[in-house]
Parts: C-alpha cells; sequence; structure tokens
C-alpha cells in the first residue's frame, strides 16, 4: 500500500494530502505471519502462570484494533505472592559474586541480539511503532544489559581515612532488596531494561508490572532463563487497567519491597511517592515532560529541523521528552515553518509499523487520538494557524500536523501533547524565551539550537531541566545519565549513576585497631 503526501499551496497554508483507495487504508496490514517469543502467561518464580482468578485481558493491534491475544488479568494477591518468591530468591542472588551476574546478563544480551529482528516484530505488533524503530529500540534496550553486566563489576566501597587511630572506617554497598517497578508502554523494551538490568547488577530481584498495553514485550524478556537467571530474581506480573491501582498499591506498600521505580504521567508518580511513603522506600520515577525546543536566530536551520523531527516525531510523538512546545526567534520564524512543513511532507509516511516506509505508527489507543484531536481543535479556536495535518485518519492514526502562531494560553502549550502535532511560538529574546522555558512544573527534556558560543553556555546552565540538547534532537545513551527536575522525576537511569539507585550504603567502623 502507498501513501502519497503532496504540498497543496491556498494562500498563506499548506495542506497534507493523502491518497487513499476505497478501502480504509488504516485496515490493509501488512503484519506477520507468526511471532515467536509471544507469552500469554505471566513469569513468576521462573515458571509461566495464570492469575489465581483464571481471569485474562485482551492485548489489541493499535494499527487494526484486532486481537493479538490475552494475558492474565492478576491482581493484588497474585503480586504478593511474585513479592514473596522474589523475596526468597534475593537471599541467594544477594550472595552471588558480581563476576557471576555479570556473566549472565552479558549472555541475556547476547540472546537478545540474537533475535532483535523477532522481538522487534513482537514490539510492533502490540506497540504499533515503525519496525525499523522497534529494532532500535531493542538494540537500545539490550545495551543497558551490556552495559550493566559492566557496571556490575564496578561497585566500589571505599576506605576513609579515620580521626581516631584506633578506628577504621569503611564503607559497603549492598543490594537493597525487592524492587517493584511499573514501566510505560511507549518503550515497553527499553525501560525494562534499563531498569530491570541496573537492579539485577545490583545484586537486588524484581517484581515488574509491564504496561497494560504491551505486556508482550515484557514477558518475551524473561528469555533471560536461558541466560541461566535463577527463578525468582525477574517476575512478570500483568494485569488489565481495572487492576493496575491495586498492583501498584501492593509494590508500593508490601514492606518486602524495599524499592519503588516508575516511569509515567506525574499524577500517577504522586501517587505512588504517597503509597510508598507507608514503608519508606527508596524511590526513583521519570515523569511526565513538557519539553521547550527553541530555535535561535543565529541556529543552523537544516539543522534546527532536522532535530525537530527526530525529537518531535519518534513514537509519532509518543515520548516524555518529546519536543512539546517550539519556541522560534521571530528572526528565523517565517523560513523555520516554511523548511519544517517541506521536512514534514516529504519524509512522514503513515502507516502499519510493518509496512516498508512507514514512519509515523497509530497512536496507542482511541482516548490517545481524542487528546491529541482536543489540543489541535484547541489551537485553533484561540487563533492558530493550521499549516499541516489536523486530521483523524482512521482507526487509531493522527495526521502529523503543525501548528504556527501558537501562543501559551493554548493547551498544547500547557499540557503534555503526546502525540505527533508541532505547535510552534514565536519569541523575541533570549531573556524571554528562558522564562517561558521554565514556566512549567516539568523539568525532565529540553532543547535549544544556535550556533552563538556564548549563547550555549548561557542557556545549557539557565534551562531547568535534566536533560539538555544543544544542537541535537536524539541525545537517550547508555552511557549517559537520564532522570528528570521538579515534577519529571527523582533519580537517574542509565550510565554509572543508574547502578546507584539499587544499592544502599553501609558505614562500618572497625575500633580496637
Amino acid at each position: 500500500m502507498a501513501i502519497c503526501m503532496t504540498l497543496r499551496a491556498a494562500g498563506s497554508k499548506v495542506h497534507l494530502l493523502i491518497k487513499k483507495s476505497s478501502i480504509p487504508w488504516y485496515i490493509k496490514m501488512a503484519a506477520p505471519t507468526s511471532v515467536r517469543f509471544l507469552h500469554e502467561k505471566a513469569y513468576v518464580n521462573g515458571k509461566w502462570t495464570e492469575a489465581a482468578s483464571g481471569k485474562t485481558f485482551d492485548v489489541i493491534n493499535p494499527s487494526n484494533g484486532k486481537k493479538i491475544g490475552v494475558v492474565p488479568d492478576m491482581d493484588a494477591v497474585d503480586t504478593q505472592n511474585a513479592i514473596q518468591f522474589a523475596q526468597t530468591a534475593f537471599e541467594s542472588w544477594k550472595e552471588t559474586s558480581a563476576k557471576e551476574r555479570s556473566v549472565i546478563l552479558r549472555k541475556w544480551s547476547e540472546l537478545c541480539m540474537q533475535n532483535k529482528d523477532e522481538l522487534a516484530k513482537l514490539l510492533t505488533l502490540e506497540n504499533g511503532k515503525p519496525l525499523a524503530e522497534a529494532t532500535g529500540e531493542v538494540m537500545y534496550g539490550t545495551s543497558f544489559m551490556e552495559w550493566f553486566a559492566e557496571e556490575a563489576r564496578r561497585v566500589y566501597g571505599d576506605i576513609i581515612p579515620s580521626p581516631a587511630k584506633s578506628k577504621k572506617i569503611l564503607v559497603f554497598k549492598q543490594p537493597i532488596g525487592v524492587a517493584g517497578m511499573i514501566t510505560p508502554w511507549n518503550f515497553p523494551n527499553a525501560m525494562i531494561t534499563r531498569k530491570a538490568c541496573a537492579a539485577i547488577a545490583a545484586g537486588c530481584t524484581v517484581v515488574l508490572k509491564p504496561a497494560e498495553d504491551t505486556p508482550y514485550s515484557a514477558l518475551a524478556l524473561c528469555l533471560a532463563e536461558k541466560a541461566g537467571l535463577p527463578p525468582g530474581v525477574l517476575n512478570i506480573v500483568t494485569c488489565s487497567r481495572s487492576n493496575a491501582a491495586e498492583v501498584g498499591k501492593m509494590l508500593c506498600e508490601n514492606p518486602m519491597v524495599k524499592k519503588i521505580s516508575f516511569t509515567g504521567s506525574t499524577v500517577v508518580g504522586k501517587i505512588l511517592l504517597q503509597q510508598s511513603a507507608s514503608t519508606v522506600k527508596k524511590v526513583s520515577m521519570e515523569l511526565g515532560g513538557n519539553a521547550p525546543f527553541i530555535v535561535f536566530d543565529s541556529a543552523d536551520l537544516d539543522q534546527a529541523v532536522n532535530g525537530t523531527m527526530v525529537s518531535k516525531f519518534r513514537c509519532s510523538g509518543q515520548t516524555c521528552v518529546c519536543a512539546n512546545r517550539i519556541l522560534v526567534q521571530e528572526g528565523i520564524y517565517p523560513k523555520y515553518i516554511q523548511k519544517l512543513a517541506e521536512v514534514m511532507s516529504r519524509d512522514l509516511k503513515m502507516g502499519d509499523g510493518f509496512e516498508s516506509g512507514t514512519t509515523q505508527g497509530p497512536l496507542i489507543n482511541s482516548n490517545a487520538v481524542e487528546k491529541v484531536d482536543g489540543h489541535v481543535q484547541d489551537a485553533i479556536q484561540k487563533g492558530a494557524k493550521l499549516v499541516l495535518g489536523g486530521q483523524k485518519k482512521g482507526g487509531n492514526f493522527y495526521a502529523p500536523t503543525l501548528l504556527q502562531d501558537v501562543t501559551l494560553d493554548m493547551k498544547c502549550a500547557k499540557e503534555e501533547i503526546f502525540g505527533p502535532i508541532a505547535a510552534v511560538h514565536k519569541f523575541k529574546t533570549e531573556e524571554e524565551v528562558i522564562k517561558i522555558a521554565n514556566a512549567t512544573t516539568a523539568g525532565l527534556a529540553g532543547y535549544f539550537f544556535s550556533q552563538n558560543i556564548s549563547q550555549v553556555w548561557r542557556m545549557a546552565e539557565k534551562l531547568e531541566y535534566g536533560l539538555i540538547g544543544v544542537n541535537e534532537g536524539l541525545f537517550s545513551m547508555t552511557e549517559a545519565p537520564f532522570g528528570g527536575w521538579k515534577e519529571s522525576g527523582l533519580g537517574s537511569e542509565g550510565s554509572k549513576y543508574g547502578l546507584n539507585e539499587y544499592l544502599e550504603i553501609k558505614y562500618v567502623c572497625l575500633g580496637g585497631m
């Protein structure tokens, strides 16, 4: 199936046209005939397990609305059992050497690389993102296995010079215990490995609840057992939205769980924080964003537009670090709008993720479509100009959209969009744009483009975000810390800092020396 995108000038506007046959294009799919590693049971204590109630829920392909299969609809009782198995496993896993854990993680990474194509197919099937993008995610996710296989052997303590001759000061780092994890649907492989591999490398065990929309990618990672991971070290508890609250509460309030790691919305993150307070758990969270994407007059136009494309439209705009508020200085504003419209029309192609050339898959569900369309209609009603897109395209598809003359009172400027809308606002001065960029409770990611080296240093220091892209729209790397400021999160994942989230520090004083 071919989708042809062309530009048609109509006054000052440019419209995106999509040619299609009389058969709705969004139901003509090229899904694989079979997918390996698709497990329809949860994974607890090294066994494929059903819910105690026997209940299941459907997993739906967002590209066509068809049922892929089912998984167990587990509840608080099932989760408590998984926690108990994880606690039992922890007693022996914490005693393994760093070298042993490293070897298992490396074997796990090798298995994933050997099967990356099949893992990617499964990811595209349940998430909808293009197959090339899914393959990239699997490789990114696997890199955390390799990284933490190496970092497991670098958990160093300290010997501190003592002020007293008769005492020696030692510092140990030890695994914290059972780690409870709740992961999102937009990166159903990489968000799991970034968390779980750090915990396992540190000597912890894991009870993980994957997103309701994408449980199969999580279950596929249980091929870790073939790498020698012992039963109970990694446990995957699946549940529907109706049971998600009680499962999350069990993870947060069970005293055997010593650590909570969550990626998702700020609203849910605050609930989990409150619940975790009852047992004073260690908590790390990557929460919502409202990323400013700033383009100064001094920017390289092509570089800025290319950065916009990779930041804004990856995963159809469904990432926490997507460019949300595109802020362009008035001198370069007209050229930027024109260039971005040209590149969007040329390079973006909607379709099923298995179809060759697709860059824009579906949104995850119909609620996401309605939210995105609501942002577009709100902006138009308040005076924004629609340059491209702005239409539902059937099923869960929404046309990549370009809005210009966006103002700060519009929903797309105040809320996280989580969809393929490039909403562009004009600014005059550096001082003005700093105030606009920082005037939010979110502080996850920010971007700016400038060829002025003095400006680069000023902006890098003044933007109140945990992640900053300078002349770069894609900055996620295994070696770099990933975490937000303000209400966008606590702690960091990945990098050498990621392991510390799963370690406790113990001070030992040796007397009588």
